[in-house]
Order: C-alpha cells, then sequence, then structure tokens
C-alpha cells in the first residue's frame, strides 16, 4: 500500500493533474458559498465534461469539488446564517452568533482547520478499512437504519433540553413535513393537498436555505442595522485565535470526525445527519449545554471536522456496493461508469491506485481550500458590517436564484420563502429550528426502515435486537436518553451542596 500511496501522490502533484484539482477546488469554494448549489450540483455539471479526461484528470476535480464546498458553504453559513451546503446548516447554529457579535475571523479560522482535520481523519480511516468494506456495509439493514434514525432524533431531542416542550412542538413539525409525498413502502401520496409539486416531499436544500437563509435576512430586514451588533467589535485578524481553539479542542474535533465518518458510511442517511448529531453529541457532553447557540466555538469545531469526514465514509458503500452514500457520491457514481469502473470489489484490485488517488485528492482539496478561505477571511468577514437593507436583498435573491437552478422548478422557491417565514417566526417566538431539522431529515428514514422491519418479523419487535449491531444502537439510544438527566441531576447536586452549607 505505501508503494500505491506514493504512486498516486506522484501522479496528483504532476502539473497537469494539479490545475484540475485546483479548477476543482475553486469550483467547489463558489458553488458552496452560494446557497442552494452545493457540490452535488458542481459535480452533475462537472459529469458531462469529464468524459475523454484520463481518470486521474476526472477524479482530481471531482476531489477537489468535494473537499471545498465544505468550507465555502459553512462560510455563508457563518457570515449571513445561510447554509451554503445542506451539511453546513449545523454550522448557522454557533457560527452566526460569532459573526454577529464580531467573531466572524475566529469562526471562519476554526473551520479551516476543523475542516482539513476531520478530512484527514476521516482518510486514514477509509484507507484502514478498505479491506473489511463489505463486511462494514453488510452490517446494516433496515432495523438497523430505523434505530440509527431514532439515535439521530433522540440526540437532538435531547440537546434542546433548555426548553423542552418547544423542542418537541419544533420536532413534531419536522416529522409532519417528512411524511408528506409518496410512501415508499405501501404506496400512495399523502398530505400533499392536490400538489403534484409535494409529491416528492419536502425538498431538503429549499426547506435549510428558507428555515436558515430566508429567516435570518427577514429578521434583518425588520431589525435593521448589520449582522455584527457592533462595528467596532468586529475583529478582522482573529483568525490565529480559531486555529488556536481547534487545537485545544482536540476532543471535540475526533469526536466530530468518527462520528462524521461512521454517519457517513451508512448508506442514505447522509453528511446532514453527521454534522447535526456531531453537533448534538458535542452539546450534550459539555458542561454547560445551555451556552450552546449563543456563539461557543466548541459549536463551530463539531460539525465542521464532521463535514468534511463524511465524503470519506461515504465513498465506503460507493466504491464497495455501487450504493451512493450522498447524493454527491450518487453523482460520482455516475463518473466512476463513464470511465469504466464497475463499482464493487474489484475496483479495489483493477483501479487501485485510482482510488487511492481520488482519497489523496479529498486531502489536498480539503487544505488547499483552507489555505484559500484563510486568504480572504480580512474581506469576507466585513461582510458583517453591510447594512441589513442591502445586504438582505442580495442574498436573498442569490439564494433563491441558488435554489432555483437545482431543479428549475419554482416550487422550490415558493417553498423556501414559506420556510422563511416559518423560521423568522421560530426565531421571534424562541422555537428550535435544530429539532425540526433533524427530524424532517430522518422522518422517512425511520418510518422506512420501521415497516420494512415490521415487514420482514411479520410483527415481532425482537427484530431490533437481532444483531451486534443493533444491540449496540439501543444502548446508544438509552444512554443519549440518560445523559439528559445529568445537567438536572448536577443542578440539584449542587443546589443541595449550597443549601446544606448555607
Amino acid at each position: 500500500m505505501p508503494e500505491l500511496l506514493l504512486q498516486a501522490a506522484a501522479g496528483l502533484l504532476s502539473p497537469e493533474t494539479l490545475i484540475f484539482l485546483v479548477g476543482g477546488v475553486i469550483i467547489g469554494l463558489v458553488f458552496g458559498v452560494i446557497p442552494g448549489l452545493g457540490g452535488t450540483t458542481a459535480l452533475a455539471l462537472l459529469l458531462p465534461l469529464t468524459f475523454g479526461m484520463e481518470v486521474m484528470h476526472a477524479f482530481a476535480m471531482a476531489g477537489g469539488i468535494m473537499g471545498a464546498v465544505a468550507m465555502g458553504g459553512s462560510i455563508s453559513a457563518i457570515l449571513l446564517n445561510a447554509p451554503g451546503t445542506a451539511p453546513s446548516a449545523a454550522t448557522c447554529l454557533d457560527g452566526h452568533p460569532m459573526a454577529k457579535q464580531g467573531h466572524a475571523a475566529e469562526a471562519i479560522g476554526a473551520v479551516a482547520t476543523a475542516s482539513p482535520l476531520g478530512g484527514l481523519f476521516g482518510v486514514l480511516t477509509l484507507l484502514l478499512v478498505l479491506p473489511l468494506a463489505r463486511d462494514i456495509v453488510l452490517l446494516f439493514g433496515p432495523p438497523e437504519f430505523f434505530l440509527v434514525a431514532v439515535f439521530g432524533i433522540v440526540t437532538v431531542a435531547m440537546s434542546a433540553s433548555s426548553n423542552t416542550l418547544r423542542g418537541l412542538v419544533a420536532g413534531g413539525i419536522g416529522l409532519m413535513l417528512s411524511f408528506v409525498g409518496y410512501d415508499t413502502v405501501h404506496g400512495g401520496v399523502r398530505y400533499a393537498f392536490g400538489s403534484d409539486y409535494l409529491w416528492d416531499g419536502i425538498p431538503l436544500i429549499p426547506a435549510l436555505v428558507g428555515l436558515f437563509g430566508m429567516a435570518e435576512m427577514i429578521r434583518l430586514s425588520i431589525e435593521g442595522g448589520t449582522v455584527a451588533a457592533d462595528a467596532s467589535a468586529v475583529r478582522l485578524q482573529g483568525v490565529a485565535s480559531g486555529l488556536r481553539a481547534t487545537f485545544r479542542h482536540w476532543k471535540v474535533v475526533i469526536r466530530g470526525s468518527i462520528t462524521g465518518t461512521l454517519i457517513g458510511a451508512i448508506p442514505g442517511v447522509g453528511g446532514t445527519v453527521a454534522t447535526f448529531i456531531a453537533y448534538s453529541t458535542t452539546r450534550n457532553a459539555d458542561r454547560d449545554p445551555d451556552s450552546f447557540g449563543s456563539g461557543r466555538i466548541e459549536g463551530v469545531i463539531a460539525p465542521e471536522s464532521a463535514n468534511n469526514a463524511k465524503d470519506s465514509g461515504a465513498l465506503l458503500p460507493t466504491l464497495a456496493f455501487g450504493i451512493p452514500g450522498s447524493a454527491e457520491m450518487a453523482v460520482f457514481l455516475g463518473i466512476l461508469v463513464l470511465h469504466g469502473m464497475q463499482p464493487g470489489p474489484a475496483i479495489f484490485a483493477d483501479h487501485e491506485q485510482d482510488i487511492y488517488g481520488l482519497i489523496l485528492a479529498l486531502t489536498f482539496s480539503a487544505i488547499l481550500a483552507s489555505i484559500i478561505g484563510l486568504s480572504f477571511v480580512r474581506w469576507l468577514a466585513a461582510i458583517t458590517l453591510v447594512k441589513g437593507e442591502i445586504l438582505a436583498p442580495i442574498v436573498i435573491a442569490v439564494s433563491l436564484v441558488g435554489v432555483f437552478a437545482m431543479q428549475l422548478r419554482p416550487g422550490d422557491i415558493v417553498l423556501a420563502a414559506t420556510l422563511g417565514v416559518l423560521g423568522y417566526l421560530m426565531l421571534r417566538f424562541d422555537y428550535p429550528r435544530l429539532p425540526l431539522v433533524i427530524a424532517l431529515i430522518l422522518g422517512e428514514t425511520a418510518e422506512r426502515g420501521f415497516q420494512q422491519s415490521m415487514m420482514i418479523s411479520r410483527g415481532e419487535w425482537g427484530i431490533f435486537v437481532h444483531s451486534p449491531t443493533s444491540v449496540v444502537l439501543v444502548v446508544l439510544i438509552v444512554l443519549s436518553f440518560g445523559w439528559s438527566f445529568v445537567p438536572m441531576l448536577r443542578k440539584r447536586l449542587a443546589a443541595g451542596i449550597a443549601g446544606a452549607a448555607s
């Protein structure tokens, strides 16, 4: 393996291949920054262009896009509360409050460090488990998919412990929205209200753009002023603080990277779930979980380390079985087939050097994207000083254009605007949006996994503890639920000690 890695690195670092890699990174940053576009759209546009390219050139450009789009999406998430990509929505939760406090440069510095570190961790993990990829993917069936979805929902629900009732209401709204559209198991269309547009359910990207970006711009338009509350507090030179904070919170990086790699490897779950679960587990493990959402640097580091690590995890089922681990990987699968590569165990024997070249491209592109992002951080942070009446129309227009450009459906614009109003009302009345988003994403997965499991077992509930994987997931769910009571018990214990002392 070391010889193949060296050969792949030599091929990737050749001047001609580097041009394609840098081009992919620039494309990934641009498509990542614009809300609604993202890596899936960029790869879809790249797909026909790769015809006739050498395999390594196509892999370098595709790897450059996938490795850089996370950085671009996080920049707009921090500065404007408008996630450029769906996984970057988790970065909004603490990244944008930091920008409002004048610490945008520090947050971007943390992103520029946590993203490549998470990507490097994911790549190392991928290299170690590639020989075991087939066995790992086969560990998950319908019961395990259901339990993973329940674990994600429970983890996020517990993260809303500061106001459990409002968190449950938000989660209930998310579950109701997730059931809209065609029932993939039993058939039939539900809750579409006669609209053909809703047959496919609520699309994720327009929903996230509305709930976060549009909602924030509506708030800014109504309240006036700038994103940063105090222009004198904006520190354009705070990048070093973000870099140091990432290494200081190395446990958060490792936890987020592990979460991103594991969740990313589960087909159909996706990177958005990985980043939100990484955020929630970090929040629940902290001594002061209620302070998250107000501008904690750990709330930026955790999802960002998971954001890049999830790409390496998603490659496992894509390469080993031809089962795409995410939407990006579904498009990348087309690039593989276009170049005559049939996914499956044989791909590692027949095209091993090319696969290692792709893995290295993911690593180099994440590092290069961070360097480019840090080079422009001074000017990027200044966006938070632009007045709302100028900034809001521009961001809303760009967001809606990006949303429309994905599928060319006017319904996406209407949906983003509608959920933008809902998101603003949730901001106005202090309802958490995190439970709504994660329930929207995982509701369909949970329902499908449960129904398929019941059909397989003929109604026997024991199927949910029939394998070691499912038992581990059940234990994690119970622990996550129990962990939510730790802060309450800690407060009561402290109050008891204070009362005894007095």
